[in-house]
C-alpha cells in the first residue's frame, strides 16, 4: 500500500494529466518551489500556476507512465516517461522527479530530464508526427 506522500504525488500528477490546475494547485504549499532543471525555478503557488497555465497553451495531451516511485522521510522520487502533444509539440521523454511533501502538500517539485533530447524533440517532433500520419494514410 502506497504511503500518504506517494498518494499526494500520484494525485498531483493525475490532476496535471487531466489539465485540472485547480486540483493540482490545492496540493501545493503557498511557498512551493518548482524547477525543471536546468531552467530557473518558479517560487510560490501563483508562479507555478502561471507556468502550468502556460503549458496548456501549446500542450493538448499530457500523459505520464510511472516506472518507479518511492518515498523516504517525506521525499517522493519518481522515474517516469512524460508525453506531451499539441499542434506544435509531439514528444516523449524520461523524467526523474523529486517531490518534498509537507503536511500533505507539495513544497518542492524538481524535475530533471535530458535537455538535448527535449530540444531535439521540440525541433523535430511535429515534423516526425506529420510524417507518421502521412505514412499511415498511404497504406
Amino acid at each position: 500500500m502506497p504511503s500518504e506522500n506517494i498518494r499526494v504525488v500520484e494525485d498531483f500528477i493525475d490532476a496535471l494529466k487531466a489539465f485540472d490546475t485547480a486540483r493540482a494547485s490545492a496540493l501545493m504549499t503557498d511557498d512551493i518551489v518548482y524547477q525543471n532543471v536546468p531552467l530557473p525555478a518558479d517560487r510560490g503557488r501563483a508562479a507555478v500556476e502561471r507556468t502550468l497555465q502556460g503549458f496548456t497553451r501549446f500542450v493538448t495531451h499530457f500523459d505520464v507512465v510511472m516506472h518507479n516511485i518511492a518515498e523516504k522521510d517525506g521525499v517522493v522520487l519518481t522515474e517516469r516517461t512524460d508525453t506531451l502533444r499539441g499542434p506544435l509539440v509531439d514528444m516523449e521523454f524520461w523524467v526523474c522527479g523529486t517531490f518534498e511533501v509537507k503536511g500533505g502538500k507539495i513544497a518542492v517539485w524538481t524535475d530533471r530530464f535530458d535537455l538535448a533530447t527535449v530540444v531535439g524533440q521540440m525541433l523535430f517532433g511535429p515534423l516526425l508526427g506529420r510524417w507518421k500520419r502521412l505514412f499511415r494514410r498511404g497504406r
